[in-house]
């Protein structure tokens, strides 16, 4: 399970949309294959995890769509913003994700995006299911409910 999550002012990226558009069944914290630009242009918040996802190929999984904006200061080495990344998690994690992934309905997508304490960079992934139109409704109600109730307390 994931822990150990960033705060005061940590780089903390989140997919705001996940939350809306899943129910996130098991979340998951894993580390992911990056180049030195990659990580210096994560360090400077320049990151989006939106639209990105997860799948297995040969037995890794990997993350698809995560755009990491190319280093200001970069040379010719310079990564590609969008190119698929490994995630690093344990094989008993993989093979519990990859059965999981087999039922209909479910989906592998990252959730949050931070640096730990060591300085390494973690993506957080949630199992996913994906939620119908009226449970997308009955998410806003929940979320107008709560923000007037903590307008009321103040």
């Amino acid at each position: 399970m994931a822990k150990n999550r960033p705060s005061d002012g940590k780089i903390a990226i989140k997919n705001r949309k996940a939350e809306y558009e899943y129910y996130l069944l098991n979340t998951y914290s894993a580390g992911i294959v990056l180049s030195g630009t990659e990580i210096k242009s994560i360090r400077a918040g320049k990151a989006n995890i939106t639209d990105s996802y997860c799948s297995f190929e040969n037995g890794e999984l990997w993350v698809h769509n995560m755009h990491i904006s190319e280093y200001s200061h970069g040379s010719y080495n310079n990564h590609e913003p969008k190119r698929d990344r490994k995630l690093l998690l344990t094989k008993k994690e993989l093979k519990k994700l990859a059965a999981k992934l087999n039922e209909r309905g479910h989906t592998i997508i990252p959730t949050l995006l931070w640096i730990n304490e060591n300085g390494y960079a973690k993506l957080d992934i949630a199992l996913a299911k994906g939620k119908k139109m009226y449970d997308k409704r009955e998410s806003i109600k929940e979320k107008d409910n709560r923000r007037a109730a903590n307008q009321i307390e103040d």
